[in-house]
């Protein structure tokens, strides 16, 4: 199972331990982040305790109107259970009893340095969460982002990816991975490409070798990660094997459950695939805000027909 330390947090959101310093390696398993409400009046049901507990203004003004006896018990319950760590957001102050508990417990107390509020610090944490603890495979191909759609283009060793991509970026595009695609589940329809670090913004040329595509062509023709839409496996063509059909049938792929839209492209020297690529991710685009180019075609011939018939 993937698991991020309380360190990383420490690190990532440069975070102020207050206590419980030797354990912040203690791993984080879960996904999304807990406010404890319920928990400090005693109802423990449903408390989620593997995930990051938040405390913000709401919890600590409650916190502290309440007496010395009455805040040890609420804490002390929840302490109890031993989450991965606390996190105090929103600059509060007069955190002497809870540095006690946690110190006492061995777990890491946690504040905010920057002046953020609690439901602008949430969001972060849990994007960081939620994509550092998914589940990811790696699939060899290139992944683009062409036209705001994100684009896994698959094939053959030689076939012609790289080369492809190298041509979409050229065209204004951006590359966010090549040879080596790292594809994350963020949910039950989310895959997000992305490089594995050691390949970011290498683009790798048959007869020419590595290319840096951002000391090349700058910062816009390169993209950290993006949420796939579209699989394209390049072919090799064969003959009589493509139909001039008004509307291709789209097929899907399965990444961990995940159905991507797959198409097929068949290359033959002249045929303009980066073209054809930005095409495909464009009339995608179309079809998602509802639009048919063939349903429109065949409006057309059917009001044509019509007309005639009435003549």
């Amino acid at each position: 199972m993937k698991k991020i330390t309380v360190e990383d947090l420490v690190q990532k959101f440069s975070l102020k331990v207050l206590a419980g310093e030797g354990q912040l390696q203690k791993p984080i398993t879960q996904p999304r982040v807990h406010r404890p409400g319920l928990e400090f009046v005693g109802h423990f049901d449903f408390f989620p305790t593997e995930q990051v507990q938040i405390l913000g203004k709401k919890e600590i003004t409650y916190l502290h109107k309440l007496t010395k006896e009455e805040r040890k018990i609420r804490i002390g319950n929840i302490v109890h259970y031993h989450p991965p760590c606390f996190i105090v957001t929103a600059g509060q102050e007069g955190l002497t009893y809870l540095i006690h508990h946690c110190t006492e417990q061995g777990i890491p107390l946690l504040v905010t340095n920057k002046p953020e509020t609690t439901s602008e610090f949430i969001p972060k944490l849990d994007a960081f969460l939620v994509k550092g603890l998914a589940p990811e495979m790696a699939v060899h191909g290139v992944c683009m982002n062409v036209s705001g759609i994100g684009i896994l283009i698959r094939g053959g060793s030689g076939v012609g990816k790289s080369e492809t991509a190298h041509t979409l970026i050229r065209r204004g595009h951006r590359l966010v991975a090549d040879d080596i695609v790292v594809l994350k589940k963020l949910s039950t329809q989310t895959i997000l490409g992305t490089h594995n670090e050691k390949n970011k913004e290498f683009l790798a040329l048959r007869s020419i070798g590595l290319l840096n595509v951002v000391r090349l062509y700058g910062r816009k023709a390169f993209q950290d990660e993006t949420r796939i839409a579209l699989d394209i496996h390049l072919t090799k063509w064969e003959k009589d094997a493509l139909y001039n059909d008004l509307e291709q049938e789209i097929h899907d792929t399965d990444y961990m459950g995940v159905k991507i839209p797959s198409i097929e492209i068949q290359l033959q020297p002249g045929r303009d695939v980066a073209g054809l690529i930005e095409a495909a991710a464009n009339n995608f685009y179309l079809k998602q805000q509802g639009y048919s180019a063939a349903e429109e075609f065949m409006s057309r011939i059917e009001a044509d027909m019509a007309k005639s018939g009435m003549e």
